[in-house]
């Protein structure tokens, strides 16, 4: 075991734990933060993706050993209270089903519409198909996208929102 210190969602944490331990296990045994989910322990799927400088991280992926230091935000982070807009917009269009995949779909979601405020639908694909629900959402989230993409250009709005 050893002592590793990195941030999430603002607030600076330190956890004991061997070097080689995913941070998804960090996230959901050490800290609590169970909105991570895991999926296949491999990085395809993107149940276990947070955000580390508005960019999709997968969490299954990455020792605490090298996120020691690091910034990262969950899909609670994002908004405790839901209010963030990719939040809303997935509320909106009644995207969840089981909802397993959301929080990792809404935090993609988010890092697009950061880097693309409006991403074309090859944009959209390339996110998108690097992220697995077994329940078919993908139609949802297109719309969802969307609204998103429609109402940051009527306020000329980023909507990343991340930490």
């Amino acid at each position: 075991m050893a002592r590793f210190t990195l941030t999430v969602n603002g607030s600076r944490r330190e956890v004991d734990q061997e070097g080689d331990t995913p941070l998804l296990w960090v996230l959901r045994d050490a800290l609590r933060l169970t909105g991570t989910k895991y999926g296949c322990g491999v990085g395809v799927c993107g149940a276990c993706t947070v955000l580390e400088g508005g960019r999709e991280v997968r969490s299954c992926q990455v020792p605490i050993s090298q996120a020691a230091g690091r910034r990262f935000t969950t899909i609670e982070g994002l908004s405790a209270d839901g209010t963030h807009p990719c939040q809303k917009a997935w509320l909106a269009e009644d995207v969840a089903q089981c909802g397993y995949c959301q929080p990792g779909m809404i935090l993609a979601a988010a890092a697009l519409l950061a880097e693309h405020p409006r991403p074309s639908g090859a944009d959209v694909d390339r996110v998108f198909s690097e992220h697995v629900c077994r329940c078919g959402s993908y139609p949802r989230v297109r719309r969802a996208i969307a609204r998103l993409s429609a109402s940051a250009a009527a306020r000329g709005a980023s909507l990343g929102g991340a930490r």
